[in-house]
């Protein structure tokens, strides 16, 4: 049974930081790209980053405009957990946010497999 475990949201003010964790675990492959979405209340949820090794293509990353230059996603292979380390945060980054895993499609619009959903609220 694939898994998804998210941890290491809260509360922050505006221009702190903070790193969301996402545990994978289940089988070897669901890690191949992974990546995180979010869902502000009353809105629709939202591809966030991503990072994948689909076809060799070496832990390439992609990046909401929203997000590009504030968040960083990397990957710890011997854990199988990703990572986003959210700086700078605003308190429009204020969502729920959801760890994706796929085993062969980089998750910037939909994925295979889901977190439960981690809290960050970014106060002003």
């Amino acid at each position: 049974q694939v898994q998804l475990v998210e941890s290491g949201g809260g509360l922050v003010q505006a221009g702190g930081s903070l790193r969301l964790s996402c545990a994978a675990s289940g089988r070897t492959d669901i890690s191949n790209a992974m990546g995180w979405f979010r869902q502000a209340p009353g809105k629709e949820r939202e591809f966030v980053a991503a990072i994948s090794w689909i076809g060799g293509s070496g832990g390439s990353t992609y990046y909401a405009s929203s997000v590009k230059g504030r968040f960083t996603i990397s990957r710890d292979n011997t854990k199988n957990t990703v990572y986003l380390q959210m700086n700078s945060v605003k308190p429009e980054d204020t969502a729920v946010y959801y760890c994706a895993a796929d085993q062969y499609r980089v998750p910037t619009r939909t994925a295979a497999y889901w977190g439960q959903g981690t809290q960050v609220t970014v106060s002003s």
